[in-house]
């Protein structure tokens, strides 16, 4: 996998919520809705380790997890650095 992927669905809050920082941030997110693809559900828990909830983020190659594992990282200031080492990401207004 390469830039950022979320597996979600349309009506999940924890997939809006997830998609609002990581747009704030300005980036891309290639968004696959199970509930549009759901035979991309077994793919997901595949990829994931087995997690069966929405969504799972995967940032380059690292399975960030779900929503409240996004946001943790945000708060614990690791966000940005495991953009910038999976994705070459700067943040707005330090390139």
């Amino acid at each position: 996998m390469a830039g950022v992927v979320m597996y979600c669905t349309a009506i999940c809050p924890y997939c809006i919520r997830a998609e609002h920082l990581l747009r704030a941030k300005g980036l891309e997110i290639d968004k696959i809705r199970i509930d549009l693809e759901p035979d991309r559900y077994s793919e997901m828990v595949q990829v994931s380790g087995g997690r069966t909830t929405v969504p799972q983020i995967f940032i380059g190659e690292t399975h960030v997890g779900g929503c409240d594992e996004l946001h943790a990282l945000e708060r614990e200031g690791r966000l940005d650095p495991l953009l910038e080492a999976e994705l070459g990401w700067t943040a707005p207004g330090e390139a």
